[in-house]
């Protein structure tokens, strides 16, 4: 151990570190927080060669010290939160978090980045003009971004127009801000149920046939034009595919249907179905398309109302896969249901 104690504990824990980022699979580091990360790269920066006999003494200590470890906890709010997952309900973690905000215990800019789109257009839409464009410096791009375009116009003008009075916001001010922007997050109503209208009559459609489809939206088209609007757009069918669907994506759909399913779906041949198969077999093997074609054929002409369970299953099946996270769906480009 004599030539371990030659090093500073920084020093140790830079050549583990240096040792780690040689396996093939390397470490991150983004749990550490930034100031750790500075002072780790600048003991890493000033050290230069370390023999060998002083390499392997860090290595026992290193091992001595993970075998007295009996328990570790994540030392932070989030990380326990998530390490409790669905442990915790959500109300407690929400007053959890509240608490920590309230306190100056946690950074409020974190969970505001995390609040949903909705809640951040809330806040955008109610909130001072300056303090909006506090929000809007503080998200990612593309989360802003989202909350701009969302923005009426001479609203959206009134924020932008604020934006040169975030320059000179200092650290404190930042975090007042943050913590009375979560406050207003909080005061906003809750409702009961969490999907949106629009989604869930968007949901049941597409299990719905097509004329009971067209005629429950002409009926919501009479009452309120505006939520018909919204649910179009959350209806997805087999003939949306091609708008919304990425060619590299085909593959991995068709995997996820069940061969009977699937060449009954292929068999659809009316208009924007048939070309929803056309997107399909156009991005799939040539051999493959080939082999599909020949197992159509071979099976016959299908009942409509066949093919179409079918299309609604292949149209479940992609549903899947997007809730999933392996694929992902373009955002509809027309009101057409």
């Amino acid at each position: 151990m004599g030539a371990a104690m030659m090093l500073n504990q920084r020093q140790k824990a830079a050549v583990i570190v240096r040792l780690l980022l040689e396996e093939e699979e390397g470490i991150s580091l983004e749990q550490l927080s930034g100031d750790c990360q500075t002072l780790l790269a600048q003991e890493m920066a000033a050290m230069d060669m370390i023999d060998r006999q002083t390499r392997d003494a860090v290595i026992d200590e290193f091992c001595e010290h993970l075998e007295s470890v009996g328990v570790t906890f994540p030392g932070d709010l989030d990380g326990t939160l998530a390490m409790l997952g669905a442990s915790i309900s959500d109300a407690s973690s929400d007053r959890l978090r509240k608490a920590a905000a309230v306190e100056g215990r946690a950074d409020p800019w974190q969970r505001i980045a995390a609040l949903p789109a909705e809640t951040l257009i809330a806040l955008a839409k109610g909130e001072a003009a300056e303090l909006v464009a506090l929000l809007l410096s503080k998200l990612p791009v593309e989360q802003a971004s989202e909350v701009f375009v969302a923005l009426p116009r001479d609203r959206a003008r009134a924020v932008a127009q604020a934006m040169p009075m975030t320059a000179g916001v200092n650290a404190a001010s930042l975090h007042r801000m943050g913590r009375v922007l979560l406050q207003a997050a909080d005061a906003l109503p809750r409702p009961a149920i969490a999907t949106p209208a629009t989604s869930r009559m968007g949901a049941i459609l597409n299990f719905a046939s097509a004329d009971l489809r067209d005629q429950v939206l002409e009926t919501l088209e009479g009452a309120d034009r505006g939520f018909a609007d919204e649910v179009r757009k959350s209806i997805f069918l087999f003939s949306h595919i091609p708008a919304r669907v990425s060619p590299r994506d085909v593959p991995r759909i068709l995997r996820e249907v069940e061969q009977p399913v699937l060449l009954r779906a292929l068999s659809a041949t009316e208009d924007a179905d048939g070309a929803a198969v056309a997107f399909l077999m156009e991005n799939i093997s040539q051999r493959m398309a080939d082999g599909l074609r020949e197992e159509i054929e071979a099976m016959g002409k299908q009942r409509p109302k066949d093919i179409e369970d079918a299309m609604t299953e292949m149209v479940s099946a992609i549903r899947r896969l997007e809730e999933a996270g392996e694929i992902v769906l373009a955002l509809p480009q027309t009101d057409e249901g």
